[in-house]
């Protein structure tokens, strides 16, 4: 499912237009990116945890060459599925 496929369904399941759908879904990521910045999380109870996952600096092999490189801390967003929504996928 694309973008706008996702729009069309939460328009028809809400019964609103496209238009209010595609401005609540665009609202929703910019308030999840928002707060991840921050570095926050936002739990949506029974659907999962969105947070920022935070990877510690390490060294690293260069598989065409086997030279050893070191790979620099990072941070990346990671989801964390709820119990119902695995549930509903079982």
């Amino acid at each position: 499912m694309n973008k706008t496929e996702l729009v069309a369904s939460i328009a028809e399941k809400a019964g609103i237009s496209k238009k209010d759908a595609d401005k609540a879904l665009a609202a929703f990521v910019d308030t999840v990116t928002a707060e991840l910045k921050a570095g926050g999380s936002v739990q949506v109870i029974g659907f999962g945890t969105f947070k920022v996952a935070e990877r510690a600096a390490r060294t690293g092999v260069n598989p065409k060459t086997k030279a050893k490189i070191e790979i620099a801390a990072s941070k990346a967003p990671a989801f964390k599925a709820g119990a119902a929504l695995k549930a509903a996928i079982k």
